[in-house]
């Protein structure tokens, strides 16, 4: 539509002539995005990007939509056709426009949102959508386009490791297989692309997002430490190797996204002809290579191919030597935009995403690429006690939002238990109260997706359902519950109880649609394993972090108190569950049995 419509001068002519033109970008305004899509979805019965808005100068909007090309094509109105009514309306009946703008605000002001209870009821309920959405033949859920959402196997796992039901353990492994063998991923440099226009995960929209690169690490290092497959752990360290290579500021940051198209067409940087591939690899390997990856004289993509292992897999280890030459070659022929812009939320995200592939992994690598980042954000992305939204080009963006407050502290939450150093959890604490603060409703529950330091707009929206990413109400649900765990503190316990109450009644009629709520929830339920350390010899403890569960509580004393001595003076153990403890022993080994 920029393309198409804004640069057209007869277009161009008209808006400039009429209105006052806003473009608004929706990762660093977050809350107009939602609002707007709101009024968009409302006025149309559906929503999408670009969204166009027409408003009063209060902010107030009338008529709304999404796609307008310069003239009408199809039976579609136009824009310049709609700039003009819209126009000849405004001077002929402003107050019918008004009267609608008021209506229209009114109405969306409106919340009836009743309280739920949070209970087991949810959880199964989703458990069984999944089931009746999932797709058999191909993994993932429902039909195309198939996006990856890691949360939701987040989820499928967690309810594994807890109730035992197979068929989720087996969902999630089938659906991240598929999309690592399809072209979802991308075999020859790492990384996933956005989604895939087909059931297969063959063609993917080649975009490539930090949080949803965030995401799949994570969901494949879960899948890694239930299951040993030595193959999640592969993939989830060729993405994060594509992270540090290609999505990685040199002050440590990581940047947004990198662009689907090259020289104008979409996916160009990542397909290949048979002859290319023997070129530079030579006759007998590139053969081979391209009947490995699918690469034929046909095609699998507008007549060129997607390298992919649907056909052929497992491809055999003698294949990863020829892929550095494959990436130069890539490299050198194409060049893909980056997005460098750096956001507070997503950058938290890959933090998390790091900290969990160095539990895993047991290299060093990943937590020093955690801890950079997370010094860049302290840096660059904060503001005396508060976040910012976003950091370009020596530039800081406006205040942060609910879901950078709330992916950060899940983040810092995630560096103590990769180091248990108490500067994490004290940083947490902090940005946690300030979200309270800033963002929560203490009269109706939830929190706010701006804050009482934001521009006031017409609405105040509260998202509650995931997205491409989990929603901030949803991470502060389990930020909570953690913080809970990890401090003993009652108010921690009684905000976790309101905040998963409240996102109960919003998920009660599609639970599936809340998956990272339901990870806290079944906490909440099911609590894990709480253990309490106690250093007499902290060096001794340095293993603590490789083998406890990702989604166990441990926290480490620098000192016996009164409440948690040593025992024969060494490093003690106390382990928890549900309010119940064990006596407290001496070897880890034993508090994990």
């Amino acid at each position: 539509m920029a393309h198409e419509s804004f640069e057209d001068a007869e277009t161009a002519e008209l808006i400039n002539k009429y209105f006052v033109p806003i473009k608004v970008d929706r990762e660093e305004r977050p809350d107009i995005d939602s609002i707007y899509m709101s009024v968009c979805q409302a006025l149309t019965g559906s929503g999408g990007w670009p969204t166009s808005i027409f408003m009063t100068p209060q902010q107030k909007p009338f008529f709304a939509g999404t796609y307008f090309p310069p003239t009408a094509r199809r039976g579609s109105i136009g824009l310049r056709q709609l700039l003009a009514v819209l126009h000849e309306k405004w001077e002929t009946e402003r107050d019918v426009l008004l009267g609608a703008a008021n209506e229209i605000v009114e109405l969306l002001n409106h919340d009836e949102r009743e309280q739920g209870n949070a209970d087991m009821g949810l959880i199964e309920y989703a458990v069984t959508l999944y089931k009746q959405s999932y797709d058999q033949e191909y993994g993932g859920f429902g039909s195309a386009p198939k996006f990856p959402s890691p949360h939701n196997l987040l989820f499928l796992m967690s309810y594994y490791e807890k109730s035992g039901d197979k068929a989720c353990l087996e969902m999630a492994e089938n659906t991240l297989l598929q999309m690592y063998r399809g072209g979802l991923f991308d075999h020859i440099g790492g990384g996933f692309c956005r989604y895939s226009t087909d059931r297969r995960f063959l063609a993917p929209h080649f975009e490539k997002m930090l949080y949803d690169n965030a995401l799949l690490i994570m969901a494949y290092c879960q899948a890694y430490q239930i299951t040993q497959n030595p193959l999640y752990l592969n993939i989830a360290e060729k993405t994060a190797a594509y992270i540090r290579r290609e999505m990685t500021s040199p002050e440590g940051g990581f940047y947004s996204a990198q662009d689907a198209d090259s020289d104008g067409e979409e996916g160009k940087y990542y397909v290949f002809e048979p002859a290319e591939i023997i070129a530079i690899l030579g006759e007998e390997a590139g053969q081979r290579f391209n009947d490995c990856f699918d690469i034929t004289a046909k095609g699998n993509f507008n007549g060129k191919n997607i390298p992919n292992l649907l056909k052929h897999y497992p491809p055999g280890d003698e294949y990863e030597r020829y892929l550095p030459e494959v990436y130069a070659y890539r490299r050198q022929r194409n060049r893909l935009h980056l997005d460098d812009k750096l956001l507070t939320s997503w950058n938290a995200l890959m933090i998390t995403a790091m900290c969990h592939l160095y539990r895993v992994s047991h290299k060093q690598s990943y937590l020093d690429a955690a801890q950079k980042a997370q010094r860049f954000i302290e840096e660059r992305l904060c503001e005396g006690d508060s976040l910012l939204v976003s950091f370009r080009d020596g530039k800081r963006g406006g205040r942060a939002f609910l879901d950078d407050y709330a992916h950060y502290t899940f983040a810092l939450l995630a560096l103590h238990q990769a180091t248990f150093d108490k500067v994490y959890l004290e940083r947490a604490l902090h940005f946690c109260r300030k979200a309270i603060a800033e963002f929560h409703d203490p009269d109706g529950g939830g929190f706010y997706l701006y804050g009482q330091a934001n521009e006031q707009l017409i609405l105040r929206p509260k998202e509650t359902h995931d997205g491409a990413l989990p929603s901030g109400n949803s991470v502060m649900a389990g930020v909570l519950l953690r913080l809970y765990y990890l401090t003993d503190d009652d108010d921690f316990e009684t905000a976790a109880q309101r905040q998963l109450d409240f996102l109960a009644a919003a998920a009660r009629s599609y639970p599936a649609a809340y998956a990272n709520f339901l990870l806290a929830l079944a906490d909440y339920l099911d609590p894990p394993i709480k253990i309490t350390a106690v250093a007499a010899n902290r060096a001794e403890l340095q293993e603590v972090p490789f083998t406890a569960p990702l989604s166990s509580g441990v926290r480490v004393l620098d000192a016996p108190t009164e409440e948690y001595p040593l025992k024969d003076g060494k490093n003690t153990f106390y382990v928890c569950r549900d309010r119940s403890c064990q006596p407290p022993v001496n070897r880890w080994e034993d508090a994990l049995n």
